[in-house]
Formats: structure tokens, C-alpha cells, sequence
């Protein structure tokens, strides 16, 4: 039986923190005063994730498919591109095997909604819990602005 390709995708994002805006990560509108300032939901957890399956998958970036530029995108609900990027790797003969993603902020403190935007990526990606990391947070002193990554391992369906 011949061993599948495996191929690893890496995404980052970052967005500043402006007023007047819903924070939006990994698909959950968080309670906070402020939000990310970007053309569509400008969800950094999301947009990390989908450059890292269209990077995995040799498809170019969340830019290529959905340019700034493009007012049709303007408010898109990054689940929505994240979805439409999965169809997209599946089609082209790759299926993500796990997920692992990182929120870096000062604030607001994530702790208690990690289990809920994990099930959010969980249900965005329509795959296995178990293959889907917890986001994690962390501190880098910047607190103007959020930022995500996304790793993803896929391999090619058989």
C-alpha cells in the first residue's frame, strides 16, 4: 500500500483593535469593548487557519481567493471562506488530518471560551474533534491589536 503525501500549511493573520466593532475569533463573537478592524469579520483565528489548509494544499492565500479589493467580501463571515477553502483543498485531492492554532493577545482573556471556539473550528472545518487543537493564547505586550496562526497537516485522500 503506497504511503499518501503528507504536506504541512502554515497561516498568520493580525488585525488591530479598533472601537465600534464585534471581536470576532475562531468564529465566537467575544464579550469586549473592541474589535478587529479588517474588510470582512476579520476573525485573525480563521483567517490563519484557512491560509495554512490553502498553503498546505498549494492554493495560493486567503488574499487570492478573497481580495480585500473585492467589496463582495466586505463584512464576509470568515466560517464561510473557511469552508468554501476545505471545499477547495478536497477538491484537490487533500483532506486535513489535525489543526493546531494560536491566539496571541494581551486581552481580553480567552480561557474561559477556549472550549467554545474550539467546537466553532470544529464545526467550520467539519472534521473530527479530536484532530482539531485547542487555541491557545498567549501574551506579547501589544495590546493595539490580536493575532492568529494556524498549522495544518494534511495528506492526500485516497
Amino acid at each position: 500500500m503506497p504511503i499518501p503525501e503528507i504536506r504541512v500549511g502554515q497561516g498568520y493573520d493580525s488585525h488591530r483593535l479598533v472601537g465600534g466593532r464585534p471581536l470576532i475569533l475562531g468564529g465566537v463573537t467575544i464579550p469586549f469593548e473592541k474589535g478587529l478592524d479588517g474588510h470582512s469579520d476579520a476573525d485573525v483565528l480563521l483567517h490563519a487557519v484557512t491560509d495554512a489548509v490553502l498553503g498546505a494544499a498549494s492554493l495560493g492565500d486567503i488574499g487570492t481567493h478573497f481580495p480585500p479589493s473585492d467589496p463582495k467580501w466586505k463584512g464576509a463571515d470568515s466560517g464561510k471562506l473557511l469552508a468554501a477553502v476545505m471545499d477547495l483543498a478536497q477538491a484537490a485531492g487533500w483532506q486535513v488530518v489535525n489543526l493546531d492554532a494560536t491566539v496571541i493577545c494581551e486581552r481580553p482573556k480567552l480561557g474561559a471560551l477556549k472550549e467554545q471556539i474550539r467546537s466553532s473550528q470544529h464545526q467550520s472545518e467539519d472534521k473530527r474533534k479530536d484532530g482539531c487543537g485547542r487555541p491557545r493564547r498567549r501574551h506579547d505586550g501589544a495590546r493595539d491589536g490580536t493575532s492568529g496562526q494556524g498549522l495544518i497537516r494534511s495528506r492526500q485522500s485516497s
